[in-house]
């Protein structure tokens, strides 16, 4: 039944009349706490029993220590009680006990010192206190409480005394700081400043350096600020160097509205830090120069940022030339021309490694940047010149050259108007190089010059040097073209067509057509078309072939109402080459050009026949199949692949339409031999059923699926 019942339920949930804070109820609970049990007060009646009682606990004490001797607890408690018992030589006994167990407890010295200090043993305190910076000097926590007592006391001389006694033995920075605010606090700012001289001395770091301006900006003049930054700085040194000192200087020159020297701190800063040291400095100097610079001032931080982070990233990988190329960039915008030259000077010499073409591919370009900053910028020739010849040296033109290094001397020299340099320039390096754009820029040069003798002389030795380039035949005829030398440019086109190789034949023949047809030779359009269908049957050439029909004027003078007219012949002319083409690739059983063909007279008729024309092409589209056939290399394998069936070349339809004709003539003989009506069947058949059979593949244009590869061109037994 009480597992029933469950967790007890509150009726009533209102809250009580008298509310109880917590504070309450923790004092009720500590009032009603037992008082714990207290030693009972001891009364003596006369000295003998106080002696009585002394011995028994001196005799407690005494085997207390001697049982733990290295415990300092029982000294200390030992002698505590003495000096409660107001027995104080013999507490001063405890103590000295104590020490010549343990000299280097530090607590057993604070006590004693207390000790001897709250009885106003002066003195006394002044012994122990030496006695242990003695024993012990570098617990400062002794010469503290030393120091304390004697400026306590008054003791202005003692306790600068005891300040040069810790002093000898070079204290962390807390030390040095107390013995300053020592003398601050009494005026003695020249001890002080002494005081901040030695203590530079043995904490050479950035931030003392820093408090000790502080203290001469708050007690001492302008320029003892300015010498202690600049001791601080000559004492540091580059190596040192810390971006919170240059920062404080800079504020400070800034303070008393110096900003030309605090820019220049800045800079001199800058120029001297690496990046990974310098990065608040540099947030610093862009937050000066907005507040009291102008832009011209906030563009020379932001160069001076961007400089510092590519000469890092430089130094880190001194062969990065696309870095010396955006830092000598950098150089020429800040207009600093000796500092461009060595940025430049110093790019050059990092020369790659590596002796193959691509390593070399953005380092040139460090070099024709130098040569145009040099003719452009600082407009010296010479040196421009120099710099081109000397990087010319430096390039293996055995192994490869740069055709844009010899081109960037060749231009330069026209700019100059030293043409027979440039010229000299050009020869050099055809004669070393012959690169194919070489000789396209030379030719270029040239015909900017008006030159075009030279430049059929080079034209020629282009080709002498590579007969097979087909874009050295084009360049030629196009600059006859231009003369207006037909006869010229139609012997170069026939040169170029009659050479035994050539890297793009297709090319030099469609340019050389369309040459023809441009001056209106259409027959010897026509007889190219000829001359390249015996070389090629490639159907690309018979279509274009047949377009060129089709564009051929039916006149040779054309009425403005009937331009752009085609006339019926050319459309006939068009549809003959298609023919002949479709023929020729029937006979050769060249499937994937005949299909190529089709589709095009197909797209042809379209534009320009009638409807007869455009069933009669639609007849003629073959349908694709799917077919499989053995692997050539594994004999147990098959594969499928699509193939087409054209119409006109079905032989299973041909061979089904004869073999059916000759089944209704004999049909027809039977029932003349017999006097009957001629009956069209054959088995049962009907004429129609057989014409169905005859069509069940059909001449539809689509794709068809033939499973097992069944379609031979032979009929099979059941289909009669």
């Amino acid at each position: 039944m009480a597992d029933q019942r469950g967790p007890p339920r509150v009726k009533n949930k209102a809250p009580a009349p008298v509310q109880i804070s917590a504070e309450q109820l923790l004092r009720e609970a500590v009032d009603r706490q037992e008082p714990s049990l207290q030693a009972p007060t001891q009364r003596f009646a006369d000295l003998e029993e106080l002696h009585e009682y002394q011995g028994r606990k001196r005799t407690e004490f005494e085997n207390h220590v001697r049982r733990n001797r290295i415990n300092m607890n029982n000294w200390m408690r030992y002698a505590q009680w003495e000096l409660e018992q107001k027995e104080y030589r013999r507490a001063r006994s405890v103590f000295e006990r104590a020490l010549d167990v343990d000299s280097t407890s530090v607590v057993l010295w604070t006590r004693y010192i207390e000790a001897e200090m709250k009885t106003r043993n002066i003195n006394h305190a002044r012994n122990l206190l030496d006695r242990a910076v003695t024993i012990q000097p570098r617990i400062d926590k002794l010469w503290y409480k030393y120091v304390y007592m004697e400026e306590t006391l008054g003791n202005i001389p003692g306790t600068r005394t005891v300040f040069e006694r810790w002093m000898a033995w070079e204290p962390d920075e807390a030390a040095w700081l107390a013995y300053v605010k020592l003398e601050k606090r009494y005026g003695e700012y020249d001890r002080a400043r002494a005081v901040f001289e030695r203590f530079t001395v043995v904490h050479p770091e950035p931030r003392n350096w820093i408090r000790w301006a502080r203290f001469e900006e708050e007690n001492g003049t302008s320029q003892l600020v300015r010498d202690v930054f600049g001791v601080a700085i000559e004492t540091l040194g580059e190596d040192f160097m810390d971006e919170k000192l240059f920062m404080e200087y800079a504020r400070f020159e800034a303070r008393l509205k110096e900003f030309d020297r605090a820019r220049a701190i800045y800079k001199y800063a800058l120029d001297r830090m690496s990046r990974a040291d310098s990065i608040s400095l540099y947030k610093s100097y862009a937050q000066f120069e907005k507040q009291y610079g102008n832009s011209e001032g906030v563009e020379n931080v932001v160069l001076n940022k961007r400089r510092v982070q590519y000469e890092e990233q430089l130094r880190v990988e001194p062969n990065n030339y696309d870095t010396w190329i955006d830092l000598a960039k950098l150089e020429e915008r800040a207009g600093d021309i000796e500092k461009t030259r060595d940025t430049y000077e110093r790019a050059v010499a990092q020369i790659p490694r590596n002796p193959e073409k691509r390593y070399w591919r953005r380092y040139i370009y460090l070099w024709i940047f130098y040569a145009l900053w040099e003719e452009v910028s600082n407009q010296d020739a010479d040196r421009a010149r120099q710099i081109y010849l000397e990087c010319l040296k430096l390039i293996p033109h055995k192994k490869w050259t740069f055709a844009k290094v010899w081109l960037a001397k060749a231009q330069f020299e026209v700019r100059q108007m030293q043409l027979t340099n440039a010229r000299k320039t050009m020869g050099q390096a055809i004669g070393m190089c012959s690169k194919e754009k070489l000789f396209r820029g030379y030719i270029e040069l040239e015909k900017q010059l008006y030159e075009f003798v030279r430049c059929r002389t080079l034209f020629e030795k282009w080709i002498e040097r590579n007969p097979s380039n087909s874009e050295a035949w084009l360049k030629f005829a196009e600059l006859e073209r231009g003369l207006e030398d037909i006869d010229r440019a139609r012997a170069v086109y026939e040169l170029g067509i009659s050479q035994p190789s050539l890297d793009m034949p297709e090319v030099v023949w469609k340019a050389y057509i369309d040459f023809e047809d441009y001056e209106g030779e259409y027959d010897k359009a026509r007889a190219l078309y000829e001359r390249l269908l015996s070389k090629t049957d490639h159907p690309k050439v018979w279509i274009s072939y047949a377009k060129f029909e089709i564009n051929v004027p039916y006149s040779e003078v054309e009425s403005s109402a009937e331009q752009g007219a085609i006339s019926q012949q050319a459309k006939t002319r068009a549809r003959a080459l298609f023919q002949r083409a479709h023929d020729l690739y029937k006979d050769k059983d060249m499937t994937n050009e005949r299909v190529e063909l089709l589709t095009a007279w197909k797209s042809f008729e379209a534009a320009h026949g009638t409807a007869d024309d455009q069933d009669k092409i639609n007849k003629q589209m073959p349908r694709k199949v799917k077919k499989t056939r053995r692997i050539e290399a594994e004999e147990d394998r098959l594969e499928e692949y699509m193939d087409y069936i054209f119409p006109a070349d079905d032989e299973r339809q041909a061979k089904m339409s004869k073999l059916l004709e000759t089944a209704r003539a004999w049909a027809r003989q039977r029932d003349a031999a017999k006097g009957q009506q001629p009956n069209n069947g054959v088995n049962g058949h009907t004429e129609t059923e057989i014409d169905d059979a005859d069509h069940t593949n059909g001449n539809d244009v689509g794709d068809d699926s033939n499973d097992g590869g069944s379609i031979s061109g032979h009929p099979s037994d059941g289909d009669i």
